[in-house]
């Protein structure tokens, strides 16, 4: 990363179990599919030396199970769960983006359609150009150092899936 960039990494948890009777959303877990694809998305974030300085993570249990298997890989990064990244619009994962302004590095871990619209939102100023962002995928947006995290701001950087 150069010194007058910062990035923001936005991981979408990877593939989940279907809700089983009486289970809630919130606990849902990683299919051994997702758990695959958890592990190469940390793979590939240590093969192109994007390590967060931190991570906020949605608390659902398909995002902390994503979230672990990457860090399996990657190894430990300062992270923090944030209840606001679940079911969040993309002006709230913005504002919190946008409270980090001071890290090199941030990774949000969460869910669509916000992450994808956020994505969408901080590159081409329109949040409904999204393409879609599959699960396990990792966008790689890149700001100037102390630019806020507005509209068209970024650029995308890197955009992976499994």
């Amino acid at each position: 990363m150069a010194i007058d960039t910062r990035d923001i990494l936005l991981l979408r948890h990877a593939h989940a179990e279907a809700a089983g009777p009486g289970q809630a959303d919130l606990d849902r877990p990683l299919s051994p599919e997702g758990q695959a694809e958890a592990e190469a998305a940390g793979r590939w974030l240590l093969e192109h030396r994007l390590l967060p300085d931190l991570v906020l993570c949605s608390p659902a249990r398909r995002t902390r199970e994503t979230l672990e298997a990457v860090l399996a890989v990657i190894g430990y990064v300062d992270q923090r769960l944030e209840p606001a990244i679940y079911d969040a619009t993309p002006g709230t994962l913005a504002a919190l983006a946008d409270g980090h302004r001071d890290l090199g590095r941030l990774m949000l871990v969460g869910h669509n359609p916000g992450l994808e619209r956020l994505a969408a939102l901080l590159h081409s100023g329109q949040s409904g150009d999204y393409r879609g962002m599959p699960p396990g995928a990792i966008a790689h947006l890149r700001l100037p150092v102390g630019a806020e995290v507005e509209p068209g701001a970024a650029s995308l950087a890197d955009f992976w899936w499994p």
